[in-house]
């Protein structure tokens, strides 16, 4: 019975509880909504008012844009109204100007209607005129014809032949002037041309100068005492044998004191040669195996100076890009000679009178030089080769590289072939030049000057003479008369015999020129 008031009483406790709760939500659901109508009401007055004020700024706005807009027009049709003024300003000025014009143009037409009616009386007094000259006119071409035919009958002649007889007459007064101008012309040019030439080839001369190289086939070298000659010779000759096989040069001991000769037409191997023996000279030591190691080196040290000899030729010249054979060859020339005239020492000077003439002339000195300096190369294996040095140099220089213009003034530079430039006449010159000048080849000074003694006292021998001088190296002879044993005429006569004479008698390079003098001198003294 307990077990179910309890159970009772825990029903009715739940139910209770229960209650309880539901009366507890309900009143808290109808708070919560009471809480949310205040809410939306509070947002409703929110957004009233954020409408009515955004209602007020959008007037606001508004107000402000009609403004500025009004603010616009008026800007602008001030504006408008300006350029307006302006424009009717430039208008008003135009319209004066056109008006100005109209009125020039007005007066202007008055002028030219003024000068036209007295152009049209003037025309009316030409005509008449015209009509005066051509009644003269015809006047006088019946006259003109009248004449002409009393002239044919006096003279026997029609117009024609007259006329063609004085235009002969004239042509031929014309062609004789004409001839006469022209001579007087060549004449100058003539004269005009051979001074220039001098004055270059004098101004070449002068601003060159070169050493003169004496050897020719044999070297000398000196020996520091009698005794070394036995050493070179060595026991029944091995030595002296042994140097000449390994050097190809004889070598030549006599009684000449302290000196030893090394002959031979190689000047390179006579040069080789020469280096070994002063070589074996100084080392003391002189026996076959010592020859050929000697030998070996010096023939290294000779490539090397012949290669450095070709290099400072082109310095010394100014001359680049030449190709390295070319340089050797070069050195080689350096050993050898031509009628005892080193080559090198001669291509160097020919290249500086090529340049030299060049420049004087306006060409290009440059390639002028390279010409000069390369125009013998063929003598350093002309020994070797079949053929003349220059068409050998040539070959040489087409092997080479070098341009038709070097080619061809090596090639003809003996005439042996058509010089086709300047450069090829320039060298023709240059190397008459450096051959031909006193004391270039080994024409011994006594020699010359012997030469130029004959060539004095032979013009002395000649009667009439008083005195000869030999000038310009000997290219000219300059001879003194006597006026009163012998005339004008007799003058000439005595410079042809002369010049005759030194033809027969006398060998010389190129031509000598006779000039003979006669003059006539008056003085007197005021005391």
């Amino acid at each position: 019975m307990l077990q179910i008031t309890d159970q009772i009483n825990l029903i009715i406790c739940a139910a209770v509880g229960l209650l309880i709760g539901v009366v507890s939500f309900v009143i808290l659901y109808f708070i919560k909504i009471k809480g949310n109508e205040r809410k939306i009401a509070q947002a409703k007055e929110t957004a009233k008012k954020i409408l009515s004020e955004a209602d007020k700024e959008a007037k606001a706005i508004t107000k402000e844009a009609s403004l500025e807009a009004k603010e616009t027009v008026l800007k602008s049709k001030a504006e408008f109204e300006k350029e307006f003024r302006e424009s009717k300003k430039e208008l008003q000025i135009l319209e004066k100007r056109l008006m100005q014009k109209e009125e020039n143009i007005d007066r202007k037409i008055d002028f030219l209607s003024k000068k036209e009616l007295n152009l049209q009386s003037r025309e009316s007094e030409l005509k008449k005129k015209e009509e005066n000259f051509k009644r003269e006119e015809d006047a006088l071409n019946n006259l003109i014809i009248e004449c002409k035919r009393k002239l044919e009958k006096i003279s026997g002649m029609t117009v024609v032949e007259a006329k063609n007889m004085l235009i002969e007459s004239i042509k031929e007064e014309t062609r004789h002037e004409a001839i006469k101008y022209i001579k007087k012309i060549e004449d100058e040019a003539r004269e005009y041309s051979k001074k220039k030439a001098k004055d270059i080839i004098v101004t070449a001369i002068q601003r060159t100068s070169s050493d003169i190289v004496p050897e020719t086939t044999v070297s000398v070298l000196d020996l520091p005492s009698d005794e070394m000659k036995g050493r070179i010779i060595g026991r029944e000759g091995r030595n002296i044998r042994a140097f000449e096989i390994a050097t190809g040069i004889n070598l030549i001991i006599d009684d000449t004191p302290e000196a030893v000769i090394l002959s031979g037409f190689d000047p390179i191997k006579r040069e080789i040669a020469k280096r070994t023996l002063e070589r074996l000279i100084n080392d003391g030591r002189i026996h076959p195996g010592k020859i050929e190691e000697i030998l070996s080196k010096v023939k290294d040290e000779v490539a090397v100076a012949i290669r450095e000899f070709g290099e400072q030729a082109a310095f010394d010249t100014g001359i680049h890009e030449i190709h390295p054979e070319i340089i050797k060859l070069l050195g080689k020339l350096k050993f050898r000679t031509s009628y005892a005239q080193n080559v090198l020492e001669h291509s160097k000077e020919v290249a500086n009178l090529c340049g030299i003439m060049a420049a004087e002339l306006g060409f290009n000195p440059g390639l002028a030089k390279r010409v000069g300096l390369l125009h013998d190369i063929g003598k350093a294996v002309d020994q070797e080769s079949e053929g003349s040095h220059a068409k050998i140099g040539a070959e040489l220089a087409k092997k080479y590289g070098e341009s038709s213009i070097v080619i061809n003034a090596i090639e003809s530079h003996h005439e042996e072939s058509t010089p086709q430039s300047l450069e090829a006449v320039l060298v023709q010159a240059a190397d008459a030049l450096s051959a031909a000048r006193p004391g270039a080849r080994r024409e011994m000074l006594e020699s010359y000057i012997k030469r130029l003694e004959k060539l004095e006292e032979l013009a002395a021998s000649f009667k009439g003479v008083e005195k000869s001088y030999a000038i310009q190296a000997g290219r000219e002879i300059r001879i003194i008369v006597n006026n009163n044993e012998l005339t004008d005429e007799q003058t000439y006569a005595l410079a042809r015999d002369i010049a005759q004479r030194i033809e027969k008698e006398l060998s010389y390079p190129g031509q000598i020129k006779v000039t003979a003098i006669r003059e006539t001198r008056a003085v007197e003294y005021a005391k």
